[in-house]
């Protein structure tokens, strides 16, 4: 075990759980209408517990587990058997590697909730979210990183691929099932409503670019030269594409809105997140100043041509920046295309496919979208008995 990479990464584990909570939530929050905004807090807070649970019991196992197949774990670290206060994982006590990975865990079917907000069942987000990371990001995360992350591992780490902190395994996995909910949801009643508070916005993507830090500069795994360079390009990345967002509105409205800035924030660093172990600080600028503008076009073709109520954005921001990200990889020579173009083929039908199929599933457990009274008057008070707000007071 080495003390300075454990420590970094019990830091690096607390920042990708502020990412979650309160960071995604507060961004998320923030867009919605006053009505739902405490809704959007539930969804993200009970999928961290549940999501910690379904991890810690199986997913953990599935994902990082010893079996001989290259496409899942198996069981034989279910309820983390074998896992101890003295068991290493590289440098590591294994049973940090677990609490990092665990974040992950949490917060990629939390990017999800930006694509169903303020018209969909609680009792379905749990199900489903449950079952998603299960049959759907665990699996790729064995793909990618069973080795853990840094080795070789599963069928993917094999072959050459490159995905450093998650554009393949977190962002095109959440963006894709974030894309196929909207569809099955289809458009909220009134999709027109601005944000009720840009403020709360923009201090849950400060939370969310800090917390990246420990997203992308913890995936080193070490507390070394290369987690420092993952750092810093995550953060160039993201103020590029802050700036590039806020000009292209410019350019094109006249105006450059502060929830398009932070929103290029984090398409910025969705966009580094596969590459932040592989390229510089100069590769990290072309990297921000192509995501801000790309993902903001993107976001206006599934909004306006294709009608497409991804409520939050969610697979323009996150999806497109994943997969532009693991892209770029090759572009600057860093892996070969084959295998990052392959994976990027292979993981999208494959989360496709599993999503399909568990909303197919799941609404016959569990209604899928809340009632027109519901939607209309909020899900704050009908689902959750409660207002985030009280003006009388």
């Amino acid at each position: 075990m080495n003390g300075a990479d454990t420590a970094w990464i019990i830091v690096a584990t607390a920042l990708v759980l502020m990412m979650t909570l309160p960071g995604l939530a507060l961004f998320y929050g923030g867009l919605v209408r006053a009505r739902n905004v405490l809704s959007v807090f539930m969804h993200c807070y009970a999928i961290a517990c549940l999501m910690s649970i379904l991890w810690f019991v199986v997913g953990y196992s599935i994902a990082f587990g010893g079996g001989d197949s290259g496409y899942w774990g198996g069981l034989d670290k279910l309820l983390l058997s074998g896992v101890t206060a003295e068991s290493l994982s590289g440098t590591l006590p294994e049973i940090l590697f677990f609490a990092f990975q665990m974040t992950f865990a949490i917060i990629t079917p939390a990017l999800i909730v930006g694509a169903y907000v303020e018209r969909i069942g609680f009792g379905f987000v749990l199900l489903f979210s449950g079952l998603w990371m299960l049959l759907c990001y665990a699996p790729v995360v064995h793909w990618v990183w069973g080795g853990g992350m840094l080795a070789d591992g599963g069928i993917f780490g094999e072959v050459g691929v490159r995905d450093f902190a998650g554009g393949i395994v977190v962002h095109e996995t959440a963006g894709i099932a974030a894309l196929v909910l909207a569809v099955f949801l289809g458009a909220r009643r009134n999709a027109t409503t601005p944000p009720h508070n840009p403020g709360m916005v923009m201090m849950g993507a400060a939370l969310l670019w800090v917390g990246w830090f420990g997203f992308n500069g913890g995936s080193q795994l070490a507390a070394d030269g290369g987690a420092a360079m993952a750092l810093t390009v995550t953060h160039i990345s993201a103020a590029t594409a802050s700036l590039t967002w806020a000009l292209w509105e410019k350019v094109k409205f006249g105006k450059a809105s502060l929830v398009g800035m932070v929103t290029g924030t984090i398409a910025g660093l969705a966009s580094i997140t596969p590459a932040s172990g592989f390229v510089g600080p100069v590769e990290a600028l072309i990297i921000g100043g192509v995501a801000g503008v790309l993902c903001q076009e993107a976001v206006n073709l599934i909004r306006n041509a294709l009608k497409i109520d991804d409520t939050l954005d969610v697979f323009a921001v996150h999806g497109v920046g994943g997969i532009f990200g693991t892209i770029m990889i090759a572009v600057f020579g860093a892996g070969a295309w084959a295998a990052q173009l392959g994976s990027l083929v292979i993981v999208g039908v494959y989360t496709l496919i599993v999503t399909v199929v568990l909303v197919f599933v799941v609404r016959i457990i569990t209604p899928l979208r809340v009632d027109e009274e519901t939607e209309v008057n909020g899900l704050d008070l009908i689902v959750h008995g409660e207002r985030a707000y009280d003006v009388s007071s």
